[in-house]
């Protein structure tokens, strides 16, 4: 397999785009990421979408964002995966370049969401779940997070407001992230205020509803010459679990998590201790929690204490969602996973302003399927 460098990025401001529709989001940000590349082309895309076909009753996003872009005749796609779509794009674009077939590729992914009720998107969120059976009982996809949140305190005997500290974080971070769409602090008074939405999650735990796209361009790295700021992707994985957190034999366990990072830790030839900068796919804050445990950074029931101790502070041991994280910088559904990658693109490029990570040079981004039935692991190095 060649070694695979991303060599440009680009990504719209997440928000309301009542302005924009899907189509246009998404050549805003494929634009922006080809100027930053340096390229008139490439030769595929692969686009991340979870629900335009819900919600704006719009497929075949390859042949349409090709033909938009002027690219009328490559290879073009879309690639579904819940709320790792924008991840699992990644990965194909990887494997694409990885394997020889292509040289210069784009991984894209978009979600517009504003436009619908919030009832419309809830249901339409439903579908990273078993639709037929668990959606059918009245379980929403927050109301699922909920059932891991309340398990996780009553297990670990770890207060809410520990927990909470999680969004706290992530709105302080998010304050400097340009494209972020809060930014603005929150205090833990604040959000233990806000509205309940499933028992015990709160409005200001949760990534709220919002549209944006993002787009990365890879080459191999043997072709990237004379230029500075190049990011190698040294490991793409992904893992899979039961879809549904019923059937699984410990729900407090992304175990699609602990498979794909350990995957990925073995094909970068690093360990935990090793990475610089993580981005973990907090859609709530008990997912932050539990991730940074299943990623390998503290024990099982400890994830807490890494937030309570500072410890993912940008000066921290594991400098964790420095631009904002969903919580902050929002969660344009099929684009998250390449927003992570992109805030990770900007730490190991020293391009991530007041929030820059001292020296950092290995980066880990988590991008999760529903509550972690996929899960797709990207560590990034810095070369030059």
């Amino acid at each position: 397999m060649r070694r695979v460098a991303i060599i440009g990025v680009g990504c719209t401001n997440v928000g309301e785009h009542w302005e924009k529709s899907l189509r246009n989001l998404l050549v805003d940000a494929a634009i922006r990421a080809m100027d930053d590349a340096e390229v008139e082309t490439v030769d595929a895309l692969f686009v991340g979408n979870m629900m335009s076909g819900a919600l704006q009753e719009q497929e075949h996003l390859g042949a349409l964002l090709a033909s938009h872009l002027g690219l009328r005749g490559i290879p073009a796609c879309k690639v579904e995966a819940a709320c790792a779509s924008g991840g699992m794009a990644l990965h194909q674009a990887f494997l694409a370049v990885a394997s020889g077939m292509y040289d210069y590729v784009m991984a894209i992914g978009g979600e517009k969401m504003t436009d619908r009720t919030t009832p419309e998107v809830t249901l339409a969120l439903a579908m990273a779940d078993d639709r037929e059976y668990v959606v059918s009982t009245g379980a929403s996809f927050v109301a699922l997070n909920a059932l891991v949140y309340r398990f996780y305190m009553e297990k670990f005997k770890v207060p809410q407001e520990d927990i909470a500290l999680f969004s706290v974080h992530d709105h302080k971070y998010s304050v400097n992230n340009p494209h972020a769409q809060f930014r603005k602090p929150l205090s833990l008074e604040e959000i233990m205020k806000s509205p309940l939405v499933a028992d015990p999650i709160r409005l200001f735990e949760c990534a709220p509803i919002g549209d944006g796209a993002a787009a990365v361009v890879l080459a191999p790295l043997d072709k990237v010459k004379g230029k500075e700021g190049v990011v190698e992707i040294a490991a793409s994985t992904v893992a899979t679990d039961h879809v549904s957190i019923n059937e699984r034999e410990d729900m407090l366990t992304l175990w699609s998590t602990v498979a794909a990072s350990r995957k990925a830790y073995e094909m970068a030839k690093v360990e935990p201790k090793d990475v610089d900068v993580v981005e973990v796919h907090d859609a709530f804050s008990i997912l932050g929690v539990i991730s940074l445990e299943d990623l390998g950074f503290a024990e099982k029931g400890k994830g807490w204490t890494l937030v309570k101790e500072g410890e993912i502070e940008k000066d921290g041991k594991v400098p964790t969602n420095t631009m904002g994280g969903l919580l902050g910088r929002g969660h344009p559904i099929g684009g998250t996973g390449l927003y992570q990658v992109i805030e990770a693109y900007y730490q190991l490029t020293n391009r991530a302003g007041s929030n820059q990570v001292d020296d950092a040079k290995v980066a880990l981004t988590q991008s999760l399927g529903g509550v972690a039935g996929t899960s797709v692991i990207h560590i990034l190095k810095y070369v030059r």
